[in-house]
């Protein structure tokens, strides 16, 4: 009888140190502010998902089969990226290993944004800005078109804890996290970091294009 539950304490062992290897693998991401996120993508696409299928994608270093997840897209709107349409979005499988899950009913349209890929293609996870067109602000959408990319030479500096400042004129203050206790706060919907006549950048809020004023330094 010991042996048998010195047995059962060794397997309930390694099933623990197994689970906490997989937590660790976890899929983890730092919140980014949406010009942030427009930013540092590759691609940026209003779309709908028009299909979905499990596909091969080469293989590991052990000779294992890569699986990926192909969404078919029918493109509405290219922000950003190369002088093609999107046709295919891949993604990792699982959520654990960053993959995301879209509706592929072709109803529902979404912004996505994330890395390129060669012949129409690009490639997303979890920590790449995916949203449901219809749940983005005005500010949000006209921020997509022009706004964004005057901002892409500033920096979004998320505050920690309070208080907290900028450490160069070139930075914008990230508050919605310590003050809104969310990620899609007021900074997020509704402002975008610009770039000033004087190499500074600061927080605009507004569907309407800065005006000169603005751009030449006085406060919003």
């Amino acid at each position: 009888m010991p042996f048998s539950v010195n047995g059962i304490l060794c397997t309930l062992a390694l099933l623990l140190l197994w689970r906490a290897e997989e937590l660790a693998e976890a899929c983890s991401c730092a919140p980014v502010h949406p010009q942030q996120a427009f930013c540092n993508a590759d691609v940026v696409i209003r779309a709908k998902v028009v299909g979905e299928r499990e596909v091969d994608s080469g293989n590991d270093i052990y000779g294992n089969p890569i699986k990926r997840i192909q969404y078919d897209v029918k493109q509405i709107k290219m922000f950003k990226g190369p002088n093609e349409d999107i046709e295919a979005v891949f993604t990792a499988p699982v959520s654990a290993v960053c993959g995301v899950t879209l509706d592929a009913n072709g109803k529902k349209e979404y912004l996505i944004s994330g890395k390129a890929e060669a012949g129409g293609r690009m490639h997303v996870t979890l920590c790449d800005y995916i949203m449901l067109w219809d749940s983005l602000s005005n500010t949000q959408k006209k921020g997509l078109s022009q706004r964004y990319q005057m901002g892409c030479e500033c920096k979004i500096v998320r505050c920690p804890s309070l208080p907290c400042e900028i450490s160069a004129p070139e930075e914008c203050l990230w508050t919605d996290l310590m003050i809104e206790k969310q990620v899609h706060g007021r900074q997020a919907n509704h402002y975008a970091c610009i770039k000033r006549a004087d190499n500074s950048c600061s927080w605009y809020r507004g569907v309407a294009s800065p005006k000169k004023e603005f751009l030449d330094g006085e406060e919003p």
